[in-house]
Order: C-alpha cells, then sequence, then structure tokens
C-alpha cells in the first residue's frame, strides 16, 4: 500500500462503464476478415487519425464535456470514475478545443479532498486508539491519496514498517450520496447503450465502488492475494497487519519502489518485460483464479529495488463464478478460430439474446472481436497512448451504428467489470509504451497451453513448486 510519492489528484473510471462499447469500433476489419477464414489484421491501425476525426465533430465534444460535468458533480466516486481520463493524449483534441476542454478535466481532478492530519488522526484513533500507543513512529505527511482516503507511512512496536491508509472523515456518506445520483450518468449513455434503462449496469457498478468503502472486506481480500502470491518469481502483494485492520483503517506491510512514473523511463526491453507482468495480473488472473483486481491505475503499480513488480488497492476486487469466467473463455476460444456459429449459440447458453433475435452470427463474431482484438490476433501489437486514445475516443463515438442489435440485448451486467479492468489495462499499457504478442500469452489461459515466454515459464515452475509442496507426505 506503499506510495514513493504523492500521487496527482485520482482520476476517475466512470467512462470505463461504457467498456463494452468500444465493441462497436475496436477490431470490425478483423473480425470481417476473421469471419471470412481470411486471417487477421489489426484495425487499430492508423486509430489516432480516427479519433481526430470524430474529436473534430461538435456532437462528441459536447457528449464528453457533458460527461465531464457530470462527473464534477459528484464527490468520492467523481475522482473515482474521473480516472479513464487520464487515458487521453489531449494533442489529439482539436487545437480550438484542447485548452477548453483541459480545463474542465483540471477542475475535476483538482477534487480529491485535502484534508489536515489532526482530521485524519481522529479517524485513526477512534478505531485503534491513541496514535503513539499503535505506532512507534508515524510520518503524518501522506505518501498517497486517493478518492475514497489517504496513505501514510508508519512503523509498529514491533519494528515492522507498514502502510496506513485512513478514510477521509465522511467519505462513506459522499460515496453513497454519489450512488445516488449515478442516474445522471446513465442518461448519458441510455441512447448508446439502451441496456442501461433497466439499471442493471448502473447497479453493477455501484455495489462495486460501494465495496470499496468496505476496508475491512478489503483487508481479507489482501490476505487472501497476498498468499496466493508469497514466493512468486515476479509479482509482490504487500500483507496486511490484520488485527490493525478496520472500518476506517488498513494497515498492510510497507512496499519500498519506484512509482510508475520511474517504469516510463526504462529501455524498451525492460518495459515490455514489466508490461508482460500488468497484462498477466489484471488480465490473466481472471482465467486463472476467477478473480481480477478491477483498479489497473498507475497509481496502484510499483517496482522494487530487486527488480520485482508489486501491486496495490483491492478494493475494487471482484469474482465471477466459474461458469461465467468458461462462457468468456469459449467465446474467445471461438473467436479466435473465427467460429462465429458457435459464439452466437454461446450468446443464446448466455441468455444474452432468445434465438428468436435479429442478431447474426457474423454479428457476433464482429462483437467478441471489437472487444476482444488484442487478446485474439496473432501478431505482435504495439500499445501506446495515441492508440489507447483512440480507443477510448472511438468507444465514445455516438454516431456510430455497428453492433446495435447486441447493444440492445441483455448483456450480463456482472461482465462489467472484467471489460472494465480489460478496457483500463489497457490504458495503463499503453502510458507504458510496450508491445508484445498478447495472444500468445493469453494461449496459456484461453487453450491451457505451455507458455510461450521467460516470465511464463517462470511462473509454471514457481507453480509446479507450490504445487509438490502441498502435496501429502506419506
Amino acid at each position: 500500500m506503499s506510495k514513493e510519492s504523492t500521487p496527482p489528484p485520482p482520476r476517475s473510471s466512470r467512462m470505463a462503464s461504457g467498456r463494452m462499447r468500444r465493441g462497436a469500433t475496436l477490431g470490425r476489419l478483423a473480425a470481417r476478415q476473421a469471419a471470412r477464414g481470411a486471417g487477421t489484421r489489426l484495425s487499430m491501425i492508423g486509430r489516432s487519425d480516427e479519433a481526430r476525426a470524430i474529436l473534430a465533430q461538435r456532437s462528441t465534444l459536447r457528449a464528453a464535456e457533458q460527461l465531464v460535468a457530470v462527473l464534477g458533480n459528484l464527490k468520492g466516486a467523481a475522482m473515482k470514475a474521473g480516472q479513464m481520463f487520464a487515458l487521453i493524449d489531449l494533442d489529439l483534441l482539436p487545437e480550438s478545443h484542447r485548452a477548453d476542454f483541459q480545463a474542465k478535466l483540471a477542475a475535476l481532478f483538482d477534487s480529491a479532498p485535502q484534508v489536515a492530519f489532526d482530521e485524519m488522526r481522529e479517524v485513526i484513533e477512534s478505531d485503534l486508539g491513541p496514535l503513539a500507543s499503535a505506532f512507534a513512529e508515524f510520518d503524518t505527511n501522506p505518501i498517497g491519496a486517493a478518492s475514497i482516503g489517504q496513505v501514510y507511512r508508519a512503523r509498529l512496536h514491533d519494528g515492522r514498517r507498514v502502510a496506513v491508509k485512513v478514510k477521509y472523515p465522511g467519505v462513506d456518506r459522499a460515496v453513497r450520496s454519489d450512488m445516488r445520483n449515478l442516474a445522471l450518468f446513465g442518461k448519458l449513455f441510455t441512447t448508446q447503450w439502451p441496456t442501461i434503462k433497466n439499471g442493471a449496469l448502473v447497479e453493477e457498478f455501484t455495489s462495486n465502488l460501494e465495496r470499496e468503502l468496505d476496508y475491512v472486506g478489503e483487508s481479507r481480500t489482501q490476505r487472501a492475494v497476498a498468499r496466493e502470491f508469497v514466493g512468486h518469481p515476479h509479482i509482490v502483494i504487500p500483507d496486511v497487519v490484520e488485527e490493525m485492520c478496520t472500518d476506517h483503517v488498513l494497515v498492510s506491510e510497507l512496499f519500498d519502489g519506484e512509482s510508475f512514473e520511474s517504469l516510463r523511463q526504462l529501455p524498451p526491453e525492460a518495459r515490455n518485460h514489466y508490461g508482460e507482468l500488468i497484462y498477466r495480473f489484471y488480465v490473466g488472473s481472471l482465467f486463472e483464479r476467477n478473480e481480477f483486481c478491477g483498479d489497473p491505475h498507475p497509481g496502484n503499480i510499483l517496482i522494487g529495488g530487486d527488480g520485482k513488480i508489486c501491486f496495490l488497492d483491492f478494493g475494487l476486487y471482484h469474482r465471477m463464478t466459474p461458469d461465467r469466467v468458461e462462457e468468456e473463455r469459449q467465446m474467445l476460444r471461438a473467436a479466435a478460430s473465427g467460429d462465429s456459429g458457435k459464439i452466437r449459440r454461446l450468446m443464446v447458453a448466455a441468455g444474452v439474446f432468445d434465438e428468436s433475435a435479429p442478431v447474426t452470427a457474423n454479428e457476433c463474431l464482429s462483437y467478441i472481436w471489437g472487444a476482444a482484438e488484442w487478446h485474439l490476433a496473432d501478431e505482435e501489437i504495439a500499445i501506446d497512448p495515441t492508440l489507447a486514445t483512440g480507443t477510448v475516443l472511438l468507444a465514445l463515438d455516438p454516431r456510430s451504428r455497428e453492433h446495435q442489435n447486441i447493444r440492445r440485448q441483455n448483456l450480463p451486467p456482472e461482465h462489467m467489470f472484467s471489460r472494465r479492468t480489460d478496457f483500463l489495462t489497457f490504458g495503463v499499457l499503453g502510458q507504458l509504451r510496450v508491445s508484445n504478442n498478447w495472444h500468445r500469452i493469453a494461449r496459456e489461459w484461453l487453450f491451457n497451453e505451455l507458455p510461450a515466454t521467460d516470465i511464463g515459464n517462470d511462473i509454471a515452475l514457481w507453480r509446479e513448486s507450490r504445487s509438490t509442496k502441498s502435496e501429502p507426505v506419506d
């Protein structure tokens, strides 16, 4: 839970609730070619030009400005929800609108609470007792700030160095108020995403955000994940100090590391190394463990002096049933092989739409490729900020009519956070400017194939050693 430098005010992630909307544009050329059995080409090439064309349309700028205005009227959840704006490369904006739009974003980002330590101390002492009794040393300067609370560095009486995450006073009430205001957000996208009319997606989003207020539940999750990664060759998850985790305070091991910004300064080979680990942790976990961390962003990633990568913040942790995960796996496998008929049958079986619905098999294939092209195309894909921005903007293009038939169906809301995580991971990797054949990595969890990378081999050996150690001795 340590952050070596205070990050900028948190961005919001509410736009990510339109992650599935990305299917309207991402990968359409590749999907059509796959449907014809003619292989794939990355439709993401040239996306920055298309994004510029979209931004040149006043209707799109108005929609983006309206979204910023809605977020600006919210409180704690607004900062969590505005996170995805960090992906936008403002150089893509028309020069005539750039300054105005940037000012609107700055107003949103600068809404992070500024809480004096005296007030935060009251929160700590109300849960843990006098500060001097709970801690041998306590640095009152926060080392991290987030939408829900601030993080401090401290030392326990037994000598352990810890990170102490403390909720802002009154943030529970503010966030729950935001949840009631989310209906405003739903109205923005009703015409684009008719499923929002029934409130299912908004309900899924709000229930997950409310879980982030549950520090006791978060501490249990973090402890479980930390134990899963004990001895991992490349990844560290700080364990919690269970007896010091309360409704308003979460204490965990302190991880001293370099910030994400230091990652961006590394040479390409090193960035690609860490990019693969980020991809495996945020995306692969769903298929390997039926669970995943739903909050990928640079502030939750640190690099240790030993070269290991540390992932923080488990408030937005999501679990799916094995059946639902298997549905996603089977759809991606069918999409990779161009089996449009199987995808349609899987969607019918999952209750996305009835057999009689006016949705063709090729539309289903195109939709899955649109949502997951970078996992499916068997070639190297370089991800940079411009590509990530193009993905965001094209997903929000109000003029798109593609995939309207599928978007009008009953898309399962429980898949929303897996799509959100996928979308934000793409944005984080864009900030890092990495390149890889993501499909070859994903084949481990999609097709149960042997690793295709050195990192994959390291992890396989680690898992094998853990399995051997856990076998009963006769």
